[in-house]
């Protein structure tokens, strides 16, 4: 297979030598599995390119460095996105994983010996340019561990990629980005909030620690424990990537404090109700002393009898 060029070797951030998918806390003489010549300086992943149709060939080595024998199952795996970005491997294979074949699959390794093991990965015809990332998983001794494979198909490549959904709750920013294009990407994200008398958030791009794969959704939040107490806000959201990737969306937020808003209201309703209650016993008739007699007007004539 042809050498990683430095911009693959830049794309693949989380890329390790071993992807634990059991817990990673291991003894110095647990098993592992790495591309052939790999280790601490050998390959960390495998890197794979070529066009649809055609057959590309590797080797596995599985490592026993323990005193025991060691019986281990290899099989190959489409990688995903899991829904907060983190990387997966999903159960049944479609892709990458489905065009993997080894040239054993179940293998046994003697104490303290390596096997390396052939396999090939075939294109079929027709596939989407672009990548194609997967992994080999190696099964045994009551734990899995896994290495990347990183195919690219050739072809034309986009990169392209939407930021959705952003909504302000809970002194959090959440929003999905999705990969609209062929290529893995690792996005970057800058935030600005303008409030009613000017800026109340500016945040420079920053990487996210997100490895988008193509057609995948995530879910991601962004804190905001400084929001403002009252204000009403504009949020905009800036997402870019490498090749051009580009979006931008936002949403719009009021920020009121309830518990101050709820004092208020009590408070004005105490009021009202006590200057209701003196204007009725303004109102109402004295109830003491001698009730009034009628009074009558005579009209003096002035005639005498």
């Amino acid at each position: 297979m042809p050498p990683v060029p430095p911009a693959v070797r830049a794309l693949c951030l989380a890329a390790v030598t071993l992807l634990a998918l059991a817990p990673t806390a291991a003894a110095d003489d647990s098993w592992s599995v790495v591309p052939s010549a790999g280790g601490p300086d050998g390959r960390p992943y495998f890197y794979a390119e070529g066009a649809s149709g055609t057959v590309l060939e590797d080797t596995v080595s599985v490592l026993n460095p323990g005193r025991e024998p060691l019986t281990v199952r290899l099989r190959g795996a489409d990688a995903d996105n899991s829904r907060n970005g983190g990387f997966s491997l999903r159960a049944k294979a479609t892709d990458t994983g489905a065009w993997i074949t080894f040239a054993e699959r179940t293998v046994k390794i003697p104490a303290r010996t390596r096997a390396d093991v052939p396999f090939t990965v075939s294109i079929p015809a027709g596939t989407t340019p672009g990548d194609h990332p997967g992994a080999i998983v190696a099964s045994g001794a009551g734990r899995s561990a896994a290495v990347r494979v990183h195919l690219r198909v050739g072809g034309p490549s986009l990169s392209a990629l939407t930021v959705e959904q952003v909504a302000v709750r809970s002194g959090r920013i959440s929003y999905e980005l999705v990969n609209r294009g062929n290529t893995v990407l690792t996005p970057k994200l800058a935030v600005r909030a303008d409030g009613l008398f000017g800026e109340v958030l500016d945040r420079a791009p920053r990487t996210l620690p997100v490895e988008l794969l193509p057609g995948r959704r995530v879910t991601l939040t962004e804190p905001w424990p400084d929001r403002p107490a009252l204000d009403s806000v504009d949020v905009r959201l800036t997402v870019t990537a490498a090749g051009g990737a580009r979006d931008e969306a936002g949403t719009s937020a009021r920020f009121v404090p309830w518990g101050a808003v709820a004092g208020t209201a009590a408070g004005l309703v105490l009021c009202a109700g006590g200057g209701h209650w003196f204007v009725r016993s303004r109102r109402r008739p004295r109830g003491t002393g001698a009730a009034e007699q009628p009074r009558a007007e005579v009209e003096l004539t002035g005639a005498v009898t």
